[in-house]
């Protein structure tokens, strides 16, 4: 992996990547907690957006897993791919209910920022162009 003087080892793309994927890792994390433990006050919100309580474990599973394949660096790639179709289904729930979606698609961007920082073999495949 290069570093951005192009030595090798884990510079400051590196870290500031990391930093990046675990704040939408962590939000991520959370939601799925509350698919699974469904604390008071929660069957409000849910039924507001169109989804039914039952609904709620197999949304987690696929989030709780997606998450957990995005912070393997094998399989990185994969999970980021499985959390923009999360979160693609996500803003199209809040557009469907005329509610704001911008965090979705924050959360989004910051899972493919995020990887491509930490990842050379990413940014060799999508550079930036001056």
């Amino acid at each position: 992996m290069e570093t951005i003087n192009g030595k090798a080892g884990r510079g400051k793309l590196f870290w500031i990547g990391w930093v990046l994927s675990i704040l939408p890792v962590l939000m991520l994390l959370f939601s799925a907690t509350g698919k699974f433990l469904k604390p008071d006050g929660i069957e409000e919100g849910v039924k507001a957006i169109g989804w039914r309580m039952d609904q709620l474990t197999g949304l987690g599973i696929v989030e709780l897993s997606s998450t957990i394949l995005y912070l393997i660096p094998k399989t990185a790639v994969l999970g980021a791919i499985l959390l923009t179709a999360y979160m693609g289904g996500a803003v199209a729930t809040h557009v469907r209910v005329s509610e704001p979606f911008y965090f979705q698609v924050l959360l989004g961007v910051l899972i493919w920022l995020g990887l491509w920082l930490r990842d050379a073999r990413l940014r060799d495949l999508l550079p930036l162009r001056n």
